[in-house]
């Protein structure tokens, strides 16, 4: 008679799979500046080389205009497409002041001056910005990566600039559907990523290049087809002009740019609940102060405590961690000093799936504890102490 069955070990997460890669970069001596890796899209030892393969690819050599993003591993391609005299855009960084920078070298530039436009530095003092209304029409696309795996599956740093980045192309027209994209990569940095880490928000890769290879993934999976609205916070909007541009042109256009934290009924307390993120954030005495009658949720508010959280995590990466499991909270309480965190759901489901999704999740090399607060925030009393 056959046993219980045993429990199907868990898939590791997108989060388990950056670490494991930041770690390994630094732990063996492939880490390049700006150290540390983590967090970043890492710099590695043989990029320029890695990049030097982007020129023997046809893809390449048939391009007129191509974007590659601003990150140091990326410096090499950002050469390469100004010595091969191809028209090189550079997405601004975390798309702060628009979508595109155009790199316009000085006439008769040298080899040195070219050099220097394809660094951060360059990419400011030799650019021009280019608006919704530049008709920039892309031929191949070149993106970081932290890992990628031979099937075109990619993780980035988890913020979802990238993807955010193709999504606005797309609508922006400067895209098509068959557009080539390239990451550039450590060979490490090539694992075996589960498909079901990856939502249809996520970009995928058509090749791959490393030091030592080149890889056509021959991905079938479609591509982001334009700006998913239901997948943008009120945050990420408030962060991006650019992005709020796009929504007024898509909602003039008839179609649905509802927010990922936007309903009718909870619009007030959705902006009420980010203005109190942002200056929670900031005054950390608001934070822990349990009495505090700014600080408690509505009576239908379901608070989950996340607890364990390693001292050098940023809430930044808590709350792209959140996004990536689709559990966003209306509002959260950041204790980085007491390592745990506060998350108010205004419904008990997605409450529930929170504390099945985060606990024991490795962020940062620990293990989070998740439950559902002992007392409510709607009872006004004891909460955060009862988690001392």
């Amino acid at each position: 008679m056959a046993g219980p069955a045993r429990p199907l070990p868990a898939l590791p997460s997108k989060w388990d799979i950056r670490e494991k890669v930041w770690e390994y970069l630094e732990a063996s001596g492939l880490a390049e500046f700006p150290r540390p890796v983590r967090g970043r899209i890492p710099n590695f030892k043989g990029s320029l080389q890695a990049c030097s393969s982007l020129g023997e690819l046809d893809v390449f050599s048939r391009a007129r205009e191509v974007k590659v993003d601003p990150d140091k591993p990326l410096e090499g391609a950002r050469l390469a497409a100004l010595q091969a005299r191809k028209t090189l855009l550079v997405p601004t960084p975390r798309l702060r002041t628009g979508l595109f920078n155009r790199i316009v070298p000085p006439p008769g530039a040298s080899k040195e001056i070219l050099r220097r436009c394809a660094t951060s530095q360059g990419v400011k003092d030799y650019s021009v910005p280019v608006g919704l209304d530049g008709k920039a029409q892309v031929d191949l696309v070149v993106v970081g990566s932290v890992a990628v795996s031979e099937k075109g599956w990619r993780i980035g740093k988890g913020e979802g600039y990238a993807d955010m980045e193709y999504a606005m192309m797309v609508s922006m027209g400067a895209v098509r559907e068959d557009t080539p994209v390239v990451t550039i990569v450590h060979d490490c940095q090539v694992l075996d990523i589960a498909e079901e880490l990856l939502g249809d928000h996520d970009l995928t890769v058509d090749y791959i290049l490393t030091p030592t290879r080149t890889i056509q993934t021959n991905c079938k999976r479609p591509k982001p087809q334009g700006i998913m609205w239901h997948k943008v916070s009120s945050e990420m909007l408030g962060k991006i002009p650019i992005l709020r541009t796009l929504r007024s042109r898509e909602r003039q256009a008839g179609k649905d740019v509802t927010l990922q934290d936007e309903h009718p009924a909870l619009a007030n307390t959705n902006r009420a609940a980010i203005s109190d993120e942002k200056a929670t954030a900031a005054n950390s005495h608001v934070e822990s102060d349990p009495v505090n009658p700014k600080s408690q949720g509505s009576a239908t508010t379901t608070t989950v405590y996340v607890g364990n959280l390693p001292g050098s995590l940023r809430v930044s990466e808590l709350k792209s961690a959140l996004r990536e499991l689709q559990v966003i909270p209306v509002g959260l309480k950041w204790q980085g000093a007491q390592h745990r965190a506060f998350l108010d759901y205004s419904d008990r489901g997605t409450a529930h799936r929170a504390v099945s999704s985060l606990q024991g999740l490795s962020l940062g090399g620990n293990a989070l504890r998740a439950e559902l607060a002992r007392s409510q925030r709607s009872r006004g009393q004891g909460e955060i102490s009862r988690h001392k």
